[in-house]
Formats: structure tokens, C-alpha cells, sequence
């Protein structure tokens, strides 16, 4: 049963660095983080960001994508809504990052599936007003 509807989602942020001179292979470091703010509305935003950069000289490539989600949700666990939000949300952000990689001229980076259920992402607040601070 899904608890959580996913209404819209946008790109709050792109950074992208890429001062590479060198045609070595670079280690890749990938951070993940995720947050649900929830509304009494039975609404809620999750917002989702991944960095990915050089893990030896970070300043020469780097990339930054913010990722935030509108839901209605039904009532639920917080774990359930935190990870059915996820999980609608991460293939975009996973997307994203392929093409914005990809449109750079560099081979494309394309982000492994995530098991939500065995990472430690969790990070669930209540913000009544997450909505009118919203610059958008």
C-alpha cells in the first residue's frame, strides 16, 4: 500500500566543479543525505542531497544536487512515509545526476540503487510551517 503520493519535485541546487587536468582515474566519494519535514496538512517535503567529488582533491571535481518533494501522505509510521518519499525521489535525483555529468562532456556517473532500509539516512522532524518558508 503506498502511504505517500508524490505531488512535484524540483532542483533546489546544482553545483558543478569540474577543474580536472588529469586523464587519471579519480576515486569518487558520494555523501548522501535525507530529511522530511512534516505539515499537519498531510503533507510533507523531503528533501534529498547528494555530493559526489574527487575523494583525493575534491577542489578539481566536484557536484552538489539538492532534490525536494512535495507529498500528500495517508496516515503511517514515520520510518514507512521516510522511506516510500525516498524512494519516489531518488530516481530523479539519481537521473539528474547522470545528465548533468553526462551534458558536461565527461563520462556519465550513473548512481548504484540505494537500499534505504540499510543505510543510515534517517533524519525525521515536524515543521508545521516547512510550507509558507518556502521561497517558492
Amino acid at each position: 500500500m503506498v502511504n505517500a503520493k508524490l505531488k512535484g519535485y524540483r532542483a533546489d541546487e546544482i553545483t558543478f566543479v569540474n577543474r580536472r587536468t588529469k586523464t587519471t582515474p579519480m576515486e569518487i566519494q558520494t555523501k548522501y543525505s535525507y530529511n522530511v519535514k512534516y505539515a499537519n496538512n498531510g503533507t510533507c517535503r523531503g528533501e534529498m542531497t547528494v555530493e559526489i567529488q574527487d575523494k583525493n582533491e575534491p577542489e578539481t571535481f566536484n557536484l552538489k544536487i539538492v532534490l525536494s518533494g512535495v507529498f500528500e501522505f495517508t496516515e503511517a509510521p514515520r520510518e514507512v512515509l521516510h522511506r516510500e518519499t525516498f524512494n519516489s525521489l531518488f530516481p530523479y535525483i539519481r537521473s539528474l545526476i547522470t545528465t548533468v555529468t553526462a551534458n558536461s562532456g565527461i563520462m556519465p556517473i550513473i548512481v548504484p540503487l540505494m537500499d534505504i532500509e540499510n543505510q543510515s539516512i534517517y533524519k525525521i522532524e515536524k515543521n508545521e510551517n516547512w510550507k509558507e518558508n518556502q521561497n517558492g
